[in-house]
């Protein structure tokens, strides 16, 4: 049974850059408030014209050209995302369209910030079951537009950021690398403590003045509970994924959290016992990109020259459900 490779990565930010000092011309907050608390300085905000889908595609085009393949070469996209572009149908079809495919499936995954982690298991469960040979993995968020930009929203508004990653799948017979395990958790007990309550066709009608009104199509979030789950979740995961693989944290080259919150990151390194070279970030340049931040940060890391072949890489996520998991990969 073949292991699951990643040929490449891609991602793709909007051109507008915006600073913590452009949010605190919006609401009361200032630079020194927001990096305090979540690590961000800067992320990146669509334009007019901007949709996630356009995001989408321009990753998926980077992934594809530095695999040497053509969109015509995928066998199944799988799209994360927790920001449609529309309410139906997903963003998968969409994407396909604008990479000029038809009659491949199109999977869209609702898993929030766990998103990328959630749709690599089921890319990989494909793979080695032989059911696709060629996968396109995305991550695309924009979040931005939803955003409550006053003062009432600023603990959630100045968190978020837009962007898309990708990552381009296929099987490998090297027994010895690809993805080793991926792990994947819920629990529904705490799922109002980070969502969206409407529009949604648990209200009857499904969308009004009052909804609006009250805020009830932004983000909530009980950014305290959240901290604590994530900072004992995530740690949690990355240790279940040593132990399924007989590996130990001094085995890890890298290690590529879900960038929430540079505070959390920070917890889960000392959680894991890793040295600050063998964890890698970014969320100071892109804030929370919900499922496109792993995808994100993994392909700047690659850039980078921070990891080669043979390297033990781990991937760790926790968000809104609560949703979290893990992967092994041996890249």
């Amino acid at each position: 049974m073949p292991h699951t490779q990643f040929l490449a990565t891609g991602f793709h930010v909007p051109a507008r850059v915006v600073t913590n000092d452009d949010l605190a011309q919006m609401m009361d907050t200032s630079d020194e408030w927001i990096v305090q608390r979540s690590g961000i300085k800067t992320r990146y905000w669509v334009d007019r014209g901007d949709t996630g889908v356009g995001l989408a595609r321009e990753a998926s085009r980077k992934a594809l050209d530095k695999a040497g393949l053509k969109a015509a070469d995928l066998d199944c996209i799988i799209y994360c995302t927790c920001t449609p572009d529309h309410f139906e149908p997903g963003n998968g079809v969409f994407l396909q369209r604008e990479l000029g495919l038809s009659d491949i499936p199109a999977v869209d995954v609702r898993n929030q910030c766990s998103g990328f982690i959630y749709g690599l298991s089921i890319a990989d469960a494909w793979i080695r079951t032989g059911q696709y040979k060629r996968i396109l993995l995305v991550g695309a968020e924009v979040h931005s537009r939803g955003l409550d930009k006053t003062s009432r929203g600023r603990d959630t508004a100045v968190l978020f950021g837009d962007g898309a990653g990708a990552a381009v799948l296929a099987p490998i017979d090297d027994d010895g690398r690809g993805v080793l395990s991926t792990h994947i958790f819920a629990d529904g007990r705490y799922a109002e403590k980070l969502w969206v309550d409407g529009p949604g066709l648990a209200h009857d009608p499904y969308v009004s003045v009052e909804m609006l009104e009250q805020g009830l199509h932004r983000a909530v979030m009980e950014g305290r509970d959240v901290f604590k789950f994530a900072s004992v979740k995530m740690p949690e995961s990355v240790a279940i994924a040593l132990k399924a693989n007989r590996l130990t944290p001094a085995d890890i080259k890298l290690l590529v959290p879900h960038q929430a919150n540079l505070r959390i990151i920070e917890m889960v390194q000392k959680a894991t016992g890793l040295r600050e070279d063998q964890v890698y970030t970014n969320i100071q340049k892109y804030g929370n990109t919900t499922a496109a931040s792993i995808p994100i940060a993994l392909d700047e890391a690659l850039a980078e020259g921070r990891l080669k072949q043979g390297d033990l890489l781990v991937l760790t996520a926790f968000g809104s459900g609560f949703t979290w998991g893990s992967a092994a990969i041996r890249w």
